[in-house]
């Protein structure tokens, strides 16, 4: 059952970057909606769950240190890849992703594969808690594809390279759901990667994405987009909690 739900991960992650290259005229609206994914992903799932699994042996302040520390870490890495930015304008005339899209792309793969890891592991604890889990990733896997593809097309990728990356983060919760086959991870440590990937996220979503999407574009409208995409965050998590 859970490398089923791995591969429907797989079809959901798929379909999001398809849409995404689909409608790259529209990019800005994709991004503001990405942004407001990538930071609900962090506020309402990927920081709960630290919280929830990382107070059972941690005190929340190393936790909320370990988020600031995923924050402040992907700051730094990024500023150091980004030292010759192009504007998002000029993207078509290159034809290779920045570092920073490569870092941003990978980061969501890595995160991908820690909801594989999260579904097997959940699966190992109950069919119940596994069927839980599985549901709060296949809501946000949709999103998953579009934010991937909308990194690297914001960052001077094309559509091929794109594709590529997308593909990798599509595969990695199916290689998460298989790895957990072989090993197991404490939960308060679990909780500790899960809050690293929080201010990742974080990053990613207020300091990159959202500043692009309302470049040269209307605001309110983005805006909204951004309101929307944070808003079907929370309520898919919610509802996979019943």
């Amino acid at each position: 059952m859970a490398i089923l739900l791995g591969f429907a991960a797989f079809i959901a992650t798929l379909l999001g970057g398809w849409f995404a290259m689909r409608k790259r005229d529209a990019l800005h609206l994709i991004l503001g909606f990405s942004a407001g994914a990538v930071i609900g992903v962090a506020f309402f799932d990927l920081m709960p769950e630290a919280f929830e699994l990382g107070l059972t042996r941690f005190p929340s302040s190393t936790i909320t240190l370990i988020i600031a520390t995923g924050f402040l870490l992907f700051m730094f890495l990024s500023r150091v890849f980004l030292l010759h930015p192009h504007a998002i304008d000029d993207h078509h005339h290159h034809h290779h992703p920045s570092a920073v899209g490569w870092l941003g792309a990978g980061s969501l793969s890595i995160h991908s594969i820690l909801d594989g890891i999260g579904i097997g592991l959940a699966f190992q604890v109950s069919p119940a808690v596994g069927a839980v889990v599985a549901a709060a990733v296949l809501a946000h896997d949709f999103s998953d594809g579009i934010n991937t593809v909308s990194y690297i097309l914001n960052h001077e990728g094309d559509n091929r390279e794109a594709f590529g990356w997308l593909v990798v983060d599509a595969a990695a919760p199916i290689v998460g759901v298989l790895s957990t086959k072989f090993f197991s991870i404490p939960g308060p440590e679990l909780g500790l990667f899960l809050a690293l990937f929080c201010g990742f996220f974080l990053y990613i979503g207020a300091s990159d994405l959202l500043p692009e999407s309302q470049h040269d574009h209307p605001k309110v409208t983005t805006s909204v987009m951004t309101l929307l995409g944070a808003a079907v965050i929370y309520v898919a998590i919610q509802l996979a909690q019943f």
